[in-house]
């Protein structure tokens, strides 16, 4: 019996590292919020992002990476679906739940949710963990996120109407700093190591998924710690709920348009393109949130959706990584039997 536990916990010991470390920052969310013990304003904004690119760049081939670089359709899709699509959906939405009695300020949330860049690190992470394309996700985490400085201010804007200078030298050097020159460092060592490389079989995958339990931990963290955001118990189970929901469905949908209605990608891009497309970067969005809403009396409130949308879209990914990891293995292995016959 304890032998059978023990086995199913190794299989599946990035889910049961998700339960354990939510339950450890319910425990102790003083640890991993922004000022606590971990620090997590400098340990994961800029040590962890740093090493999740720095091993990114060392455990892909350059040539994979340059490869990446070429994948057009894959970097149009995604980009166009972060900017255009995205948006569109959640302006929808928002005028749907307008004529109920939502919260103002939360749909204004929603609106701002919708216009958000793609996040620099979870993304990759995902795709490295199931097996997918994880250069065009390194690709199009860094291109969106460079892309966000600009458009995310310009896309609220037109949804909402504020109009502020924004900080892109420092949020381009920060960028810069910790997702470009990791990348490349890592990309220059593997080219004068690479038999060491080879010989250790260094995992750098369970490397990845321990660096996003940090992450979620430490979002989590954030999250049981604030307990003040300035609205009802109602409103705020009701925007969870309507985020879950939102979430659930852009997943599925996505999954079912680019794999079975239109089949555009193989299986290990489908996996990219699934995750860079769903999700939202808090690292970026809350700075531009602050700034574009400084002096709005209900910026706490704005910002409620994109808090609850980042541990979320974490959360489900980590869910279903055996799943879509069982996806691709099955489909590479039939995609291998027809090419034999």
């Amino acid at each position: 019996m304890i032998a059978l536990l023990v086995s199913l916990l190794r299989r599946h010991y990035f889910l049961t590292g998700i339960v354990f470390v939510i339950f450890f920052a319910h425990l102790f969310p003083h640890i991993g919020a922004k000022g606590g013990l971990l620090k997590p304003e400098i340990t994961v904004k800029y040590v962890a992002v740093f090493i999740i690119f720095f091993n990114s760049g060392i455990s892909i081939k350059t040539e994979d990476l340059t490869k990446a670089v070429l994948q057009i359709r894959i970097h149009l899709f995604i980009q166009c679906f972060t900017f255009i699509v995205f948006p569109c959906i959640m302006v929808v939405l928002v005028n749907m739940l307008s004529l109920s009695s939502f919260d103002g300020l939360l749909l204004q949330g929603l609106k701002v949710l919708g216009c958000m860049p793609p996040p620099v690190s979870s993304a990759v992470i995902l795709t490295k963990a199931i097996g997918g394309n994880e250069p065009a996700a390194i690709f199009n985490s860094a291109l969106g996120s460079f892309l966000g400085i600009f458009a995310t201010p310009a896309l609220i804007l037109n949804v909402i109407g504020n109009l502020v200078d924004v900080p892109v030298y420092n949020i381009a050097t920060q960028l810069s700093l910790t997702v470009l020159f990791p990348l490349v460092l890592g990309q220059i060592l593997r080219k004068h190591a690479k038999l060491w490389l080879d010989r250790k079989h260094i995992p750098f995958s369970c490397i990845g998924s321990c660096i996003l339990l940090l992450i979620i931990y430490t979002t989590f963290c954030d999250t049981f710690s604030n307990a003040n955001i300035g609205i009802d118990f109602i409103s705020l189970m009701s925007v969870i709920f309507l985020i879950v929901i939102i979430q659930c469905i852009l997943l599925f949908s996505i999954f079912m348009t680019i794999t079975q209605v239109f089949k555009l990608f193989t299986p290990p891009d489908a996996v990219a393109v699934l995750f860079c497309c769903n999700h939202k970067s808090l690292t970026l969005g809350i700075p531009i949130v602050k700034i574009l809403f400084s002096n709005h009396p209900g910026l706490s409130v704005i910002s409620v959706p994109l808090l609850i949308y980042h541990p979320t879209q974490i959360l489900l990914g980590g869910l279903l990584v055996p799943t879509i990891r069982g996806w691709l293995i099955y489909n590479q292995k039939y995609r291998t039997q027809l090419s034999k016959v």
